[in-house]
């Protein structure tokens, strides 16, 4: 699929565009980021000891729904009689070889239920983090593939050229939004093709998503997207390019061209306080993909747009954040039926259930905590005011670590916890409960329900926020 061929004549020759920030962990000040190499993504980033909390406080211009909240409840399942699937979900590490450069792969990860198949298909395409992205983390998208493999999908999580393990390099294009879209689908090409091919795979029902950039790409691909290919789902995408003059409009204007070439129906997810896109920037993006679409879009490819309201302090998180689930799930299921996708839960994974309160003291009991110097009760009172799906953890030897958000709280606080001690690591509170005991002489770090989760990986992959000692 010759994606860069689609549009010409808009390339800007010899101008340095620069991407903005992933989240509010690390959205750098106006006046920097014309130093910063960044684009919005998906999973979630880390914080250090300070909680920042990025509200815009502003009102969509489109139609707004109540999902959004930061206190969201587990979905209750109910499905103790399904087959059960390990919890990483029979993940294997691939290397995609790319068409015409044998010496460049692609580095995928791919989960999918027990058993033969044919499965469908869902590929989930990572955004951009600050700084150079060989230094990203494997894409990793723990949450969203476990909605998925319960039910019967196989996720496939490619790292595009120039991220992580991949090979090749990534391509900026100035500050031409649409051409470096397409370079970005090129990729997402490449995985689908090669997963369309494997026995395991249904290649007649594949669905495409992607969050931030990979949301632009992702839009982009649906340009020219591969025979089987039946929804788009873009979570919070877009370029942010501020060091390019007038970036709002180059980025409204890409996603015009990619309208005019649709050919697979999208859903749109964008949170009001999001902290990379307006909401007006938002309307704009999507009326300019819509209008074009409606004189030049095939039968079936239209668009919608769903404004989840807001989403703990940054919407920019929701598809990182486990909690995010309750979210999304419900509008996506709507539009996965809409175009002949199943829904319908086939599976069990297997999740670490958190542990139950011991009574050992009260949440808020700063000086309870064992072990800690002032430093760690600081921590501690940081930790109190995160959001519920938190966990902290401590050793004997007064290490540290507290995490929220994400897929795992529990054993990202273990496991940097650990970093800093020789000691066991164990935890002391989940969410809302002290769970540690005197008598619990059993490290808990071998409790992680999976080996995913770890700290440092890129803005879709890993906990929101984390600090530790």
């Amino acid at each position: 699929m010759a994606f860069r061929k689609l549009l010409t004549g808009l390339a800007v020759a010899g101008t340095a565009c620069v991407l903005s920030v992933a989240h509010a962990a690390t959205l750098p000040d106006p006046a920097a980021a014309a130093n910063a190499q960044v684009s919005a993504s998906s999973l979630a980033a880390t914080h250090s000891n300070a909680h920042r909390d990025a509200s815009q406080g502003v009102t969509a211009p489109f139609a707004s729904g109540p999902l959004g909240s930061a206190n969201v409840p587990r979905i209750a399942l109910g499905d103790g009689y399904l087959p059960v699937v390990r919890a990483d979900m029979n993940a294997q590490i691939i290397q995609i070889p790319v068409a015409g450069d044998p010496s460049v792969t692609l580095e995928t990860t791919v989960y999918r239920p027990d058993g033969p198949g044919p499965f469908p298909m869902v590929v989930f395409n990572h955004g951009k983090i600050q700084g150079d992205p060989r230094m990203q983390s494997r894409s990793d998208p723990m949450s969203f593939a476990r909605e998925f493999v319960r039910r019967g999908y196989v996720v496939v999580a490619p790292n595009r050229r120039g991220f992580a393990g991949s090979g090749g390099s990534y391509q900026q294009d100035g500050c031409d939004v649409a051409s470096n879209g397409l370079g970005q689908a090129a990729d997402i090409a490449t995985a689908v093709d090669y997963m369309a091919k494997q026995p395991y795979v249904d290649a007649s029902h594949i669905v495409v998503a992607g969050t931030s950039h990979g949301g632009l790409a992702t839009m982009a691909y649906g340009t020219e997207a591969a025979h089987g290919v039946r929804a788009l789902i873009n979570f919070s995408g877009g370029l942010r390019q501020d060091a390019c003059t007038g970036w709002q409009n180059n980025l409204t204007e890409a996603f015009g061209d990619y309208g005019a070439k649709a050919r697979v129906a999208s859903l749109w997810l964008y949170g009001d306080n999001d902290s990379v896109w307006t909401p007006d920037l938002v309307a704009r993006m999507f009326a300019a993909f819509h209008t074009a679409q409606l004189g030049e879009a095939q039968p079936g490819a239209l668009a919608k747009l769903i404004d989840f309201g807001s989403y703990k302090n940054d919407a920019h998180r929701l598809v990182g954040d486990r909690d995010g689930v309750q979210v999304w799930w419900p509008k996506v299921e709507a539009f996965l039926a809409s175009q002949g996708m199943p829904t319908a839960v086939g599976y069990r994974v297997a999740t670490q259930a958190a542990p139950h309160a011991s009574g050992y003291a009260s949440i808020d009991s700063v000086g309870a905590v064992p072990f800690l110097d002032q430093s760690g009760r600081d921590g501690y009172r940081n930790f109190l005011k995160q959001y519920p799906s938190r966990a902290f953890a401590v050793s004997d030897s007064g290490a540290w670590s507290w995490a929220e958000g994400g897929d795992n709280p529990m054993a990202v606080a273990i496991a940097n916890c650990q970093k800093h001690s020789s000691d066991p690591c164990r935890l002391y509170a989940v969410n809302s409960n002290v769970v540690w005991s005197n008598n619990t002489a059993t490290a808990q770090n071998d409790n992680a329900d999976d080996g995913h989760t770890v700290a440092a990986a890129d803005d879709t992959d890993t906990a929101h926020s984390l600090a530790s000692r």
